[in-house]
């Protein structure tokens, strides 16, 4: 594979990934909360934070594309192109909301950490 054979699948894929992730938007997220449905799944399956409950809908794409290589790699059958399509661009598409998820927890914690310094300092100044 050529360098520009290879940039073009990949600018299609970065092209394809915006078009999915925009319509899914519309579908899966609230005005106010775009991991609106990691952050309900997380109640429904009652686990302690939405990563986990995104890993759960993430294995299903995980089985997907291992079910896709282990056909090629055993049977010797291709998958067609728009399954390609679909099943890579939902695995990548999930690995992004999951940065975003951690992201946004890790911008969460850096502002509890600055609230708790500035609580104790109030504390020790009040002491």
């Amino acid at each position: 594979m050529t360098n520009e054979e290879f940039e073009t699948i990949k600018n299609g894929c970065i092209a394809e990934i915006n078009r999915v992730l925009g319509n899914k938007a519309r579908e899966y997220s609230s005005k106010q909360d775009r991991l609106h449905n990691f952050n309900e799944a997380k109640k429904i399956m009652r686990c302690n934070t939405r990563e986990y409950a995104l890993l759960g809908m993430l294995n299903k794409h995980t089985v997907s594309v291992t079910d896709i290589i282990l056909k090629y790699e055993k049977e010797g059958i291709l998958p067609d192109e728009n399954t390609l399509e679909e099943k890579i661009g939902d695995s990548i598409n999930y690995l992004i909301l999951l940065k975003a998820c951690f992201l946004e927890d890790i911008d969460k914690d850096k502002a509890e950490k600055v609230i708790q310094k500035a609580q104790l300092k109030s504390v020790a100044i009040h002491s």
